[in-house]
C-alpha cells in the first residue's frame, strides 16, 4: 500500500482480545508484516493483538476477514476477532444485523450481532465450527491433564490448579518450540461454580492475551471431555467471561464487543515510529 496514503482504522475488544479493524471492500490496503508489527506495538504504535481487514465476501458470505497476528503472521480464525469484526461491519453500515456470514480461512462463520444499550457496546455470537481433540496427554505433565484441540488453529489444553501463578509467557513460548508452527496454550482450572472455567492463554503470533475465543472454545470442549462441564461453559478469561455452547453440530461462541475509537493513521509515519 501507499506508505502516505491515510488509512482509517477502527479499535475493538472482545473482552480485552482488542484488535485494530480496516474496512478495506476494494482490496487497497494490504498489511505488510512490518506496518502490523508498528500498529500492533503497544509503546511505539497503538497497540492491539492483531490487524482485521473487512473484505468483500466469498464463497457466498456476505463478507471475507483477512486477519494478522501482532508479529504480522497470518491467522486463521479469531473467535473474538471475528465478533470485533461484525460490530465494525454493522457500524459502517455493510451488512444489517442480527445475522450474517464471513468467510475465513477457516470456512464461513455465521455471526449474530447486537447493539447494547451504552455507546460503543454490543454484543456477539459466532459460529465456530467443530472442535477436533487430540489424544488425552496426562503423562507430559505432573500437575496437569493436557489435550489438543483444533479450533480450525492449534490448541493445548493443560488443566490444572488455578493458573494465576502460572508463568504464562515462559511456558508458551517454551511450547512453541515442541510444536511445528506454533500452539496456542490454555491453562484452565475449574472455576467456583459448575460449568465455569478460569482461564489464561498464550495466543502464539502475540503472547499472553486478556481473552481468546477459540482458547475458550478448545478449553471448554477438552474440559467437556474430561466430563468436568456440561454443554453449556462459562469460561472467565481475564479481561472478562464468554460463554461457549457445546452443540452435536458445533460450538458457538458469545460475549460482548466494545468499539473503543476511530483512528486515522499515515502509514509512513508509523513505520518511522516502529521499535527498532
Amino acid at each position: 500500500m501507499d506508505d502516505n496514503r491515510t488509512l482509517q482504522l477502527t479499535k475493538h475488544h472482545g473482552a480485552g482480545n482488542d484488535f485494530l479493524v480496516v474496512v478495506d471492500i476494494g482490496d487497497r490496503h494490504r498489511m505488510v508484516p512490518e506496518l502490523v508489527r508498528a500498529l500492533c506495538d503497544r509503546r511505539f504504535g497503538i497497540g492491539a493483538d492483531g490487524v482485521i481487514r473487512i473484505l468483500t465476501g466469498r464463497q457466498g458470505a456476505d463478507l471475507s476477514m483477512d486477519l494478522r497476528n501482532a508479529d504480522g503472521s497470518e491467522a486463521v480464525m479469531s473467535g473474538n476477532g471475528i465478533r470485533c469484526l461484525a460490530q465494525a461491519s454493522v457500524d459502517a453500515g455493510l451488512v444489517t444485523p442480527p445475522d450474517f456470514s464471513v468467510w475465513t480461512p477457516g470456512g464461513i462463520r455465521t455471526v449474530e450481532y447486537r447493539t447494547g444499550d451504552a455507546v460503543g457496546a454490543g454484543a456477539a455470537s459466532v459460529d465456530m465450527g467443530k472442535a477436533e481433540l487430540g489424544p488425552d496427554q496426562p503423562q507430559q505433565f505432573a500437575d496437569r491433564r493436557a489435550r489438543t484441540v483444533d479450533m480450525g488453529n492449534p490448541h493445548l489444553v493443560l488443566f490444572g490448579p488455578d493458573p494465576t501463578g502460572v508463568d504464562v509467557a515462559e511456558i508458551g513460548s517454551r511450547l512453541q518450540g515442541v510444536h511445528p508452527g506454533g500452539i496456542n496454550v490454555e491453562f484452565i482450572s475449574a472455576g467456583s461454580t459448575p460449568d465455569d472455567l478460569d482461564l489464561r492463554v498464550w495466543e502464539r503470533g502475540v503472547g499472553e492475551t486478556q481473552a481468546c475465543g477459540t482458547g475458550s472454545c478448545a478449553a471448554a470442549a477438552a474440559a467437556r471431555s474430561w466430563g468436568m462441564v456440561s454443554d453449556r461453559v462459562r469460561v472467565h478469561n481475564p479481561g472478562g467471561t464468554l460463554e461457549v455452547t457445546l452443540d452435536p453440530d458445533g460450538i458457538r461462541l458469545a460475549g460482548p464487543v466494545h468499539k473503543v475509537a476511530d483512528i486515522e493513521v499515515t502509514p509512513s509515519c508509523v513505520l518511522g515510529a516502529a521499535r527498532r
